[in-house]
Formats: structure tokens, C-alpha cells, sequence
């Protein structure tokens, strides 16, 4: 049976040609035979992460369900408390560890106090406080911030629970998106020739592989620009792409300004003077008039105050606000002279250090709020139909007469890279290598499959 080279993002069967594809042809049939492998063996990887991903959506709502009795107070309206007898009631509930951080509750939530104990490794105890009574609505062990569940379900989607090791599939998995995407939609372009045309499936068509086909392919081009923006934002943070990206962060200057805090200079009302060694207690107290410095000084909206390792020195006020327009202007406040004393601006980071960060903040749904959930929700559904569909073409394309019964469809010829003009294998060794080296997961399988492919052939042609 004949099967027609359209593929987004899973594999589809095509027809063994004639005759051998000319120097011209060998471009668009090594496409197809990546395409076709690729997709038979990455799209379980990117069926898990559409999957995962799906449920990483629903994190916001969870959180509300499972943990509203913590993080919306019992009390709403009349005064606020002061923020420092807010810390004192977390501290008499929690009297161990070491206050890392607090949040000032905003509109109807609870002030959340952040502790920090050596054996909790990176996470962390938030108590809730209801700000107009002080009472404690209860504590969780958080991760940076996110709660349990959601920290399960990042855990889930980045590594499967599986450490290091578990990364490297939702790494493959961005490696190859790209390469699916747009492969497909050259593939589509080739059948098509017209953009209308590859908007819509063909509706004409009969039911079987034709159809298939087109719901395939034409879901893949509408949802084409999200899945290309997933995959490039999942690879900044991914184990081996993401440590590449580092460096070229750090080579083209691109990295988010560090604040620059006076560290373990204690103000003047806190110094304990010349050749004393004794550390100086952090005073909870001094919240207030930290809070209200940042305030007067133009941070509104959520913000996290972090409170210094020793009294007397600077304390780090960020906001925290992560859905558009961003609020992420960070200060530090000397608390005994209510003065900033250093300031960085989300506005001065380079471009390459906010597109960075909005990204990540898109790719995890945060960035225009519950749009962008469903903006993501729908991506990952629509992936998941274009890989089922994907499956089915395969499985259609299967022979069915008697002498020659197989549960799928034969796969493209191979060998077709050889048939490339030179001046391309001589342009494409290098860039494979280039590849390898900054897209390890999507360069090394590659030059492995090229590989193979020509030995395969060698062999079979010797």
C-alpha cells in the first residue's frame, strides 16, 4: 500500500517510490525517512510529555481545591496586622528553622512564612497566617514556593520521578518537537502547494489513510507555532541543551543582572563593633518598614521579602508577580536607615534575559493566567491527536492481502541521504557535529540514524 509523506509529529508510511529519487528528490525522501523514524520512536517520549503537561495545567486549580484552607484566609475585610506580629505568630507555631523568606498576603489569601531547615535539603516549610487575626491556617512543605502537588506534577513532567536520569526523556522529547514540526509542515507543503489548503484536512476524502492524513497534518500546521515555542523554552532549563544554553547566555551577556546586596556589612544602629564576633539576630520587626520602603519606591503587587543571614545587613525585596505585565523589579533596604541601597529593574535586564524568563513563565502557564492554561491545555491535546492520528496512518498503511499480512506499514526506503548532491554532505557532516554538540539528544541520534541508514544500504546494495 501507498503511503503519503505528510507527518507533523508522528510517523506516517509512505509508498516505496518507482524509481530511485534523483539528486533533487533525495532532499524531500531523506525528510520523509527521518520524519517516519523519528516519529516512531520520539512520539511515545512527546505522548508522556503532552500527558504530563496536560495535567501541569491544571496546577492552579488543584492547589485552590487541595490547599484552599491554607492559602485563602478564614477572614476577609477589617484591618491587617502588622507584618511583624504575622512572622511572630508562624514563628510560635513553627519554632524550628530559620525564617528564609515571608510573602505579604494579597486580596483574600494569607501571608505565607517561609523556613528554612538544613534537613529539608531544598525545600522549605511555608506556614499560612491569616493576615487580619494572626491565626495559622496550617503548613506545607513547598518547593520554591509551589506546593506539594505541584511539585509533583513538575517533578513528573520534567523526569518521570526518575532524578537526572528521567530528564533525559523530556529533553529528547524538545530535541526532536522542532525537527517533527517543521518537517511536517514541508512534507504537507509538498502534497499541498497552498497554504489555504493545508489550513483544512481533505474533508473530500474517503474514509481510510487519505483522511486520517489530512486531520494529521492539518491539526499539526494550527498548533505548529506553540509546539515550536514548548519546545524551544523547555530546552533553556533541560540537562544537557539547557547547560549549553548557559553558556551561551554567558557569552552573549545575557543573563539576568545579579542584585548587588551589601553583604555582611551591618548598618550602622546594628553593628556590633570593632572585633566582635558574634553574629547579630535578623529582627523579624523590621519587616514593616522594609515592606513599606518597597512600596514607597514603586514594587507593588505580590512581593517576597528575604530576610539576611545576619541582623543589621540589607534585606532583598522582589516582586514576584509573573503574569503579564510582569512585576519582577527586585531592591535591597537597609532596615535601620529605611534606604535603598540597590536596585535592579526588570525593565534594564538584557532582552535575551527577559525573553528567557517570559518564556519560561509561558511554558509553564503562568504568564497570562488562566488564557495561558488554556492556550497550553489545548496544545497538548491537540499533540496527542496528531500522534494517535499519526499511529492510525501507520497502522492503515499495513498490507492486507494474505501472502503478505503485516500489523503496520512498511517504513520509507532508506539510503536516500546518499543520493545528496556533494556540496550538501560536505555542508551537512559539520552540521550534524555542530548539532551533537548543542543538541546532544537530537545530534547524536541523528548521526546515529545517518549512520545506520548508509551501512544498511552499503550492505544490501554489496
Amino acid at each position: 500500500m501507498a503511503v503519503t509523506p505528510e507527518l507533523t509529529t508522528a510517523p506516517v508510511i509512505p509508498a516505496p517510490p518507482a524509481r530511485e529519487p534523483g539528486r533533487t528528490g533525495a532532499f524531500g525522501a531523506l525528510l520523509l525517512r527521518l520524519h517516519f523514524y523519528a516519529g516512531v520512536l520520539v512520539a511515545p517520549f512527546l505522548l508522556v510529555a503532552a500527558v504530563t503537561g496536560l495535567l501541569y495545567t491544571a496546577t492552579p486549580q488543584l492547589d485552590a481545591l487541595l490547599y484552599g484552607d491554607k492559602l485563602t484566609a478564614a477572614t476577609t475585610g477589617g484591618a491587617t496586622l502588622l507584618l511583624a506580629d504575622q512572622i511572630a505568630a508562624a514563628r510560635a507555631s513553627h519554632p524550628d528553622g530559620t525564617i528564609a523568606a515571608v510573602q505579604p498576603a494579597e486580596g483574600d489569601g494569607t501571608t505565607r512564612v517561609v523556613f528554612a531547615q538544613p534537613d529539608l535539603g531544598e525545600n522549605q516549610h511555608t506556614v499560612y497566617v491569616d493576615p487580619h487575626t494572626g491565626t495559622v491556617q496550617g503548613r506545607l512543605t513547598t518547593w520554591y514556593g509551589s506546593t506539594p502537588v505541584t511539585t509533583w506534577l513538575d517533578d513528573l513532567h520534567r523526569n518521570l520521578h526518575l532524578g537526572d536520569l528521567g530528564r533525559n526523556y523530556s529533553e529528547l522529547a524538545a530535541s526532536w518537537l522542532w525537527v517533527l514540526t517543521l518537517g511536517g509542515i514541508v512534507l504537507w507543503w509538498r502534497r499541498r502547494r497552498s497554504v489555504r489548503k493545508m489550513l483544512a484536512p481533505e474533508l473530500s476524502a474517503r474514509k481510510g489513510v487519505r483522511r486520517t492524513r489530512g486531520w494529521h497534518a492539518a491539526t499539526g500546521l494550527w498548533i505548529s507555532l506553540g509546539l515550536l515555542i514548548l519546545a524551544a523554552t523547555g530546552l533553556t532549563w533541560s540537562r544537557w541543551a539547557g547547560g549549553n544554553f548557559e553558556i551561551a547566555l554567558d557569552a552573549l551577556d545575557g543573563r539576568r543582572p545579579t542584585l548587588e546586596v551589601p553583604g555582611g556589612t551591618p548598618s550602622a544602629g546594628g553593628h556590633h563593633g570593632a572585633g566582635s564576633e558574634a553574629p547579630v539576630a535578623v529582627d523579624p520587626a523590621q519587616a514593616d518598614t522594609v515592606l513599606a520602603v518597597a512600596r514607597s519606591n514603586g514594587l507593588t503587587g505580590p512581593v517576597e521579602l528575604s530576610l539576611p543571614e545576619t541582623g543589621g545587613s540589607a534585606w532583598t525585596v522582589a516582586g514576584i508577580d509573573n503574569t503579564w505585565p510582569v512585576r519582577l523589579d527586585q531592591i535591597a533596604v537597609d532596615p535601620a536607615t529605611a534606604t535603598v541601597v540597590a536596585r535592579s529593574d526588570f525593565a534594564d535586564w538584557p532582552v535575551l534575559a527577559q525573553l528567557t524568563k517570559l518564556g519560561v513563565q509561558a511554558h509553564m502557564g503562568i504568564l497570562f493566567g488562566i488564557v495561558n492554561q488554556l492556550l497550553l491545555a489545548a496544545l497538548a491535546l491537540g499533540l496527542l491527536s496528531v500522534i494517535l492520528w499519526g499511529y492510525r496512518m501507520w497502522w492503515q498503511r499495513r498490507p492486507t492481502r494474505a501472502d503478505r499480512r503485516a500489523l503496520v506499514g512498511t517504513a520509507p526506503p532508506r539510503g536516500a541521504w546518499l543520493g545528496l548532491p556533494a556540496w550538501a554532505i560536505v555542508a551537512g557532516v559539520p552540521l550534524v557535529f555542530a548539532l551533537g554538540w548543542a543538541l546532544p539528544l537530537f545530534g547524536i541520534p541523528l548521526a546515529a540514524f545517518l549512520l545506520i541508514d548508509a551501512l544498511t544500504t552499503v550492505r544490501r546494495k554489496a
